[in-house]
């Protein structure tokens, strides 16, 4: 989703939350976007068998080779944690100082770093 809303990344944030979030009671694990066809839903830690590392986090997601492995990289990238609750968010991530300003002004209890890197600039 965030690639696709490249162009309005300055009026974006990522909130950070508490790894250890994925052990609450309720919460299900996704080895890829949870709407798409062949997703596995799990708890912890089983769920985290599920999820191949160096495809989840790999730069790039792109197969111009192979069209069908592409779909498959670009799901699994999206994996997901289903949060049934409310969660404290620990902080958050801007794509550049407009950003940071933006959500300064909106919310001064949360601190805010730049990572250009989340937003695909």
């Amino acid at each position: 989703m965030l690639f696709l809303l490249r162009p309005s990344h300055a009026s974006l944030c990522i909130l950070r939350i508490d790894r250890e979030v994925i052990k609450l009671p309720g919460v299900v694990l996704t080895d890829r976007n949870a709407s798409s066809d062949y997703v596995r839903f799990s708890k912890y830690p089983d769920g985290l068998e599920l999820i191949d590392n160096d495809v989840l986090f790999a730069q790039y997601w792109t197969h111009p080779d192979d069209p069908i492995g592409e779909m498959e990289h670009k799901s699994i990238k999206c994996a997901e944690v289903l949060v049934p609750d409310m969660i404290d968010a620990l902080g958050a991530y801007a794509s550049c100082a407009e950003g940071c300003n933006s959500f300064q002004k909106k919310n001064n209890t949360i601190s805010v770093k730049i990572n250009e890197y989340l937003f695909f600039l």
